[in-house]
């Protein structure tokens, strides 16, 4: 037997696989921090009932990585990870280990491949706070700027008075303005994430005198949202919480921490906050985080 560690770029065949990887990963990750890190824990069928969930996700991630990099021992994946680029910005979207692979320098060999510097300007991770894992990221000069915490509850409907206009998404009329809406809050835009995003989720525009201030995506576990005028986040939030109170479901969100007025809603909703964490991080303060809502789940901002 063959015991030496290869690393390989990773292609769509390898979806499932490293699915397996992450969700185990994961679920070690939240025994050690003792919190629940999937919806059902580690039930029975909780690993493929989470992978047609996500099966979307990881395919969309696949096909679009900048880098997606396995490291592999006789036919066995012992771990991946992968990073996109988007106008001058790299994210690395997944770095995950085996469980019984940890602290043997498999990591260190991932990480060197899927996020050695690329020219982009900016460098970003949203990461749990496994210290072994950030230890690594802060050796590759990428620093914590904000907490992200996951917020929800059973929708209702809210109203809230606001001189905003909701109008579903077309990108064949509104492109260029959401990339406006990235380019002042998030400072680059992401053609391909929008397309993509627009055919999972019930997209919106927000418009003001017939100008799009904002946009958002309803559907899975929600957002993004942007917004270039924070005091709007109460009536699109409650927008949003109702339409979802029409399907009977719940309505959740992923929050940065300084967006004080999305917090002042959710709270005064009262909201029930995941126990599970993870923290933006980056080479260099950028964005207008306050302005903004993450992706859920929380792989790319």
């Amino acid at each position: 037997m063959d015991m030496t560690i290869i690393y390989r770029p990773g292609t769509l065949a390898d979806s499932y696989s490293v699915f397996t990887v992450f969700f185990k990963s994961l679920l070690d990750y939240g025994e050690r921090v003792n919190v629940m890190a999937f919806t059902g824990g580690s039930g029975p069928g909780q690993l493929e009932s989470t992978w047609q969930r996500r099966k979307d996700l990881f395919d969309f991630l696949a096909e679009t990585a900048s880098q997606f990099w396995i490291a592999e021992r006789d036919g066995e994946i012992l771990g991946y990870a992968r990073a996109i680029e988007h106008d001058g910005l790299q994210e690395l979207t997944e770095f995950f280990v085996a469980p019984d692979q940890q602290s043997a320098g498999i990591g260190s060999g991932l990480l060197s491949r899927a996020f050695a510097k690329s020219g982009a300007r900016i460098r970003t991770i949203i990461a749990t706070l496994d210290e072994r894992a950030l230890f690594n990221y802060m050796r590759m000069g990428v620093y914590g700027r904000t907490l992200l915490k996951y917020f929800s509850r059973q929708a209702e409907k809210v109203r809230i008075d606001t001189d905003l206009a909701f109008e579903r998404m077309d990108l064949a009329l509104h492109l260029d303005a959401i990339h406006r809406v990235d380019r002042e809050i998030l400072s680059y835009t992401r053609e391909g994430l929008h397309r993509w995003l627009a055919n999972q989720r019930e997209g919106f525009v927000y418009l003001r005198s017939g100008e799009v201030v904002g946009y958002g995506y309803l559907g899975g576990n929600h957002g993004p949202i942007a917004l270039l005028n924070d005091d709007d986040f109460p009536a699109v939030l409650a927008h949003a919480e109702s339409r979802m109170a029409e399907q009977g479901g719940e309505f959740g969100i992923s929050v940065p921490l300084i967006n004080r007025k999305a917090l002042d809603y959710l709270v005064g909703r009262k909201y029930k906050i995941d126990a599970f964490s993870v923290l933006l991080m980056s080479n260099v303060p950028f964005g207008k985080f306050e302005n903004y809502l993450t992706f859920a789940p929380e792989f790319f901002l």
